[in-house]
């Protein structure tokens, strides 16, 4: 059977908001436009090389039901968090957090020459899970494989598989795929997506078309966000300046969601048991309370 190369459905302009203490922030998933692209609940992209629009960061704060994806490409953030982890992510440096039935950390980006420059994401967890043992993944740079293809083409697989090339982040409930994209000008890359699940290409350099062609519209320029329709190929053309984008891809689940801040659970009563537990001094995750992850 012949590939089925995914269209664009649904392009979403990142709308400029506020968050954590004060950090500008370009918001694509998990605004007015895209409130949520299963199992996908949010995207943001910080850009800046203003201080005074990150120096605030991301004090102290809970998380339940979700797993974060921190991702650098410019700039260090410290961190900590009510695990015992804590450290420093700098560029090309992920951090994956499974927060589960709860876990507190903070963000604090460095005020340092440079940009500071990356993306987080929210990915949704399964409700039999939602309550599980939070735990945490910190990767470096160098321990994330770049496929490098003959047409210059060149992939950093944070998650997922390349060309028998896998991603070192594993374990993930959403199997998701992260790959950050780098196309020359005027080429072309066609990646393998699975049928059926979520996917959308976020394209922060330079612009291009995705879809079976180029065709006669403009090309897509950064930053964009293109939700694409069902398929198990997608194919992205780089216009005259080249193209960077993420691809990510994931399991839709299928489950009602209910939310409220940082909280994403399955109802109502759910998330008034968190800001119970948060009030009460009990939120962060313990053998007695929760669930062992599976």
């Amino acid at each position: 059977m012949d590939a089925q190369v995914r269209r664009i459905a649904k392009v979403v302009e990142p709308q400029q908001v506020l968050e954590g203490a004060g950090v500008r922030l370009r918001r694509s998933i998990g605004g007015w436009d895209l409130d949520y692209l299963d199992p996908f609940l949010l995207l943001d992209h910080f850009d800046s090389d203003d201080p005074d629009d990150y120096r605030l960061g991301f004090p102290l704060h809970p998380h339940r039901g979700i797993e974060t994806v921190t991702y650098m490409l410019s700039g260090h953030v410290d961190h900590k968090d009510t695990l015992g982890n804590a450290g420093a992510i700098g560029p090309g440096d992920l951090q994956w957090m499974t927060s589960g039935g709860g876990i507190m950390h903070e963000e604090m980006p460095r005020v340092e020459p440079g940009r500071n420059n990356g993306f987080q994401l929210w990915v949704n967890m399964p409700a039999r899970l939602k309550m599980s043992q939070p735990r945490y993944q910190d990767v470096q740079a160098d321990a994330v494989p770049v496929v490098a293809r003959p047409d210059g083409t060149t992939i950093r697989v944070i998650a997922g598989t390349v060309d028998d090339v896998h991603g070192p982040i594993a374990a993930l409930y959403a199997e998701p795929e992260y790959l950050d994209v780098e196309v020359g000008p005027s080429g072309t890359v066609e990646l393998p997506v699975v049928a059926g699940h979520s996917a959308f290409a976020y394209v922060f350099e330079g612009a291009g078309w995705f879809g079976p062609g180029a065709g006669d519209d403009a090309p897509l320029p950064a930053p964009q966000l293109a939700v694409l329709g069902d398929g198990d190929v997608v194919r992205a053309e780089a216009g005259v300046v080249g193209l960077r984008f993420l691809l990510v891809s994931g399991a839709p689940l299928g489950e009602p969601i209910a939310r409220y801040g940082p909280f994403v659970m399955n109802t109502r009563e759910e998330l008034q048991q968190a800001l119970d537990d948060l009030r009460a001094g009990t939120f962060v995750w313990t053998p007695a309370r929760g669930t062992q992850a599976g």
